[in-house]
């Protein structure tokens, strides 16, 4: 398939600058996969839409102030770097910017001087493995001095509110990790989640640069997914299961959540706990084993998010779906408002 095929119009004031307030408040956009038909709801009104006997997943990765400010050791020329994850102790693979400035060999100053660090080698996809220096822990260093990884079409990407740290996070965010919020998931209040009256189970599946990059091949069956960590715990596993032999709904808390579980899952129902490295490019064509409803964002064109929103739910019917958002003034991407899809 042409990736020109996932793309659609979206005028730039429908790109959410802030988040709902309270969390819940964000408008829902309920589809129905097989007839196409929709409703406008509050993402508040969820457990209004639930059945006895739901059983929901979540992704309990948290995001992490991964992004580092700083300058070249001349200190003519800005840098920064988007921590991904660590390889040593003191050795993180990390994007950088600019990446000519940021060459094997190149020293850094950062966070105002707070810590120094060198390029010491290349990464995957682009990135470098950086080395810090002095006496800072690099997690120590994050919480003192980075910045939430907030996605460059918020306006306010290099200077983010106090309260960003918050509210760029889901309320049952455990287990560090994530370089972007699974962003389904900031729709819910500590209670919302008491009044929806069916069993939520967690995750946990470190989001990475390869989720929300954009497609850069021509054909969607050439992109590969950058693998990223997992890991399901056997009581998640046990309830999968069980609500699977029991004729109930499996529902997805975002894209992150169903890939992890489609990634899991056995021709019989069943989903593997424990840990592991999922790579699973979800397109057109997959079929879907555990996950019977999604709760999503609206996702950028030309994503592999779309692309799996589009293998769930059929192309024409999301693209359709999408543009009676953009009718009705949704509002889009992470901060914006949510669907739920069954």
């Amino acid at each position: 398939m042409d990736i020109s095929l996932f793309d659609y119009e979206l005028p730039p004031e429908l790109i959410a600058q802030e988040p709902a307030e309270p969390r819940d408040s964000s408008r829902l956009l309920v589809l129905d996969r097989v007839s196409g038909a929709r409703e406008d709801r509050r993402f508040g009104e969820l457990a209004e839409l639930l059945r006895p006997g739901d059983c929901l997943v979540a992704n309990r990765s948290r995001v992490i102030p991964a992004r580092l400010l700083g300058v070249t050791e001349s200190g003519e020329h800005p840098v920064e770097l988007l921590l991904l994850r660590p390889v040593a102790t003191d050795r993180w693979e990390a994007l950088v910017r600019p990446g000519r400035r940021c060459r094997v060999g190149a020293r850094l100053d950062l966070a105002g001087g707070a810590a120094r660090a060198r390029v010491v080698g290349e990464g995957r996809a682009g990135s470098r493995v950086v080395a810090f220096e002095g006496p800072w822990l690099v997690r120590e260093l994050l919480e003192r001095h980075g910045l939430p990884p907030l996605p460059p079409y918020i306006a306010r990407h290099d200077a983010p509110k106090p309260e960003d740290r918050e509210r760029y996070q889901t309320v049952y965010a455990r287990d560090d990790g994530s370089v972007a919020a699974p962003t389904a998931g900031l729709h819910f209040t500590p209670e919302l989640l008491a009044r929806l009256g069916a069993a939520v189970h967690y995750l946990t599946l470190h989001v990475g640069p390869g989720t929300f990059r954009p497609l850069r091949a021509e054909r969607v069956e050439a992109h590969r997914m950058e693998a990223e960590p997992v890991e399901i715990p056997e009581t998640t596993a046990r309830a999968i299961g069980l609500a699977k032999r029991d004729g109930r709904r499996v529902i997805a808390i975002g894209t992150t959540t169903t890939r992890a579980l489609e990634w899991a899952a056995g021709d019989d129902g069943s989903v593997r706990g424990g840990a592991g490295e999922a790579d699973l490019f979800i397109r057109p064509g997959h079929r879907f084993r555990i996950v019977d409803a999604l709760v999503t964002n609206f996702h950028l064109p030309r994503s592999s998010l779309l692309v799996l929103v589009s293998a769930f739910a059929g192309r024409a019917v999301v693209l359709e779906a999408y543009r009676h958002a953009v009718a009705s003034g949704y509002r889009f991407y992470s901060y914006g408002d949510a669907m739920l899809i069954h």
